[in-house]
């Protein structure tokens, strides 16, 4: 059970990581709303994490002991990636402000989700050290 756990916290703070990055990289881009020429950039993660839950097969087992099942996730950097397809200014400017808001909110839920899915994961640790000193 404690592999699995692991397992898990690993994935959601990988996620974690990738939304705080994502809110960074979304503030930027409402702060230079009125910039001439800036171009709104956006943060890739969530398909190198589905990538990595679907290839994640665990640490190879080199002794009959070992645990199946324990796999970490590799080292990433969530992905900036610049639009440069469109502006809808004459200034060059490509940052819609009610798109950018909208992002935000909808990253800020996506955080608090995966904030509350992890506090479930140490709860049930918590349990069942409190369980089994019973």
């Amino acid at each position: 059970m404690l592999w699995k756990i692991d397992s898990t916290t690993n994935f959601l703070k990988k996620a974690l990581d990738g939304t705080w990055y994502r809110n960074k990289v979304i503030s930027q881009n409402i702060a230079n709303v009125d910039t001439p020429k800036y171009k709104r950039k956006s943060v890739v993660f969530e398909d190198y994490l589905k990538q990595e839950l679907s290839s994640n097969k665990g640490l190879e087992l080199t002794n009959n002991k070992h645990i199946p099942g324990i796999g970490t996730f590799k080292d990433y950097e969530p992905k900036v990636v610049e639009d440069k397809s469109s502006s809808y200014r004459f200034d060059g400017n490509n940052v819609n402000i009610d798109v950018e808001t909208g992002n935000l909110a909808k990253n800020t839920i996506m955080h608090e989700a995966l904030i509350k899915q992890l506090i479930d994961e140490y709860d049930k640790v918590k349990n069942a050290i409190i369980e089994g000193g019973k």
